[in-house]
């Protein structure tokens, strides 16, 4: 049996809300955003339950920190009328493919190659540099080869590396367009040094702020 809950806060005036919602489960959290925003949400605890969100702090229209509330969750709002919503599993929106292109790859050369650059692009940071923690990440790519959405499944035990995993993956663009076979989303597991298994940063690959 599924556990709905209706989460709707005191009515607020339209306009940028001021909202200070700490890094935490997900379910408190959107109790926090209905109540400094008025806004109502249908809960399902099955969607919910142990999802971690990055929170949100600063001025932000009402669906604007729900973006930024979400983020790295996995989950998306669906919006019943302005000022009530429930949430869902992110989708991959269907994007066409850049003129000319065309995929060319097995489901197991790309997942090689979303790994490349992933490892490329945290090798840019000494926060998310490899090597140093574990974690577990779910992404999803458009057709276009550009990632789409991602859940921080486990955390790092860091808030602020946590933060800075589910900001590089924004936006962030595979060398290829991704086959239409492709299984989303797709999982990677981060491991640290002592598991002889961890993504390596090559001497070509600078990272940034040392």
């Amino acid at each position: 049996m599924v556990a709905w809950c209706l989460l709707a806060g005191p009515a607020q005036a339209a306009g940028v809300v001021d909202l200070d919602i700490a890094p935490q489960e997900l379910a408190p959290a959107l109790e926090q955003f209905s109540r400094a925003t008025g806004m109502a949400v249908l809960v399902d605890h099955a969607l919910s339950n142990r999802r971690q969100t990055m929170g949100v702090q600063g001025l932000f229209t009402p669906a604007q920190g729900l973006t930024v509330l979400l983020s790295g969750t996995g989950l998306a709002a669906q919006y019943a009328r302005a000022d009530a919503f429930t949430l869902q599993p992110v989708q991959v929106r269907e994007v066409p493919l850049p003129p000319g292109a065309t995929a060319g790859l097995s489901d197991s050369n790309y997942a090689a190659t979303i790994q490349a650059v992933i490892q490329r692009n945290l090798c840019r940071s000494p926060l998310t540099r490899p090597g140093s923690f574990r974690a577990l990440l779910q992404v999803w790519i458009g057709r276009d080869g550009v990632v789409q959405n991602s859940r921080l499944v486990s955390s790092t035990g860091d808030v602020l590396r946590d933060k800075a995993l589910v900001n590089s993956l924004q936006n962030l663009r595979i060398d290829r367009p991704a086959p239409s076979s492709l299984r989303q989303p797709v999982t990677l597991l981060l491991l640290p040094d002592s598991s002889g298994k961890s993504m390596e940063c090559t001497a070509g690959e600078e990272v940034f702020g040392q």
